[in-house]
């Protein structure tokens, strides 16, 4: 299994000369876009697990490359916010009241 890390390098192996090109806003309207494609097989009751995971999948790649053009480091980041609990209440798992 891949680190999100090892996820991250290999986007950018993949796509990262035309993710460059594109740049950060371009590479954030394609992720926006695959988000909505997410909401799309929700909203249309059409979910499948096959749709879920592809368009799951393009999000995600959508949001590593975004990751990469702004010099983000996904997964220590992730571990940093989340690593130790909720941020809010630090606890695992969250205690918060619901929003």
């Amino acid at each position: 299994m891949a680190s999100l890390s090892e996820l991250q390098r290999m986007m950018d192996r993949l796509y990262g000369d035309r993710d460059r090109k594109r740049g950060p806003e371009r590479t954030l309207l394609w992720l926006v876009s695959e988000v909505a494609e997410v909401a799309e097989v929700l909203i249309k009751g059409k979910a499948s697990g096959s749709s879920y995971e592809d368009e799951l999948a393009d999000a995600l790649a959508w949001l590593l490359s975004f990751s990469n053009l702004v010099g983000v480091d996904l997964e220590s980041a992730f571990m940093r916010r989340y690593g130790s609990g909720c941020p809010r209440c630090k606890r695992i798992p969250c205690v918060c009241p619901e929003r």
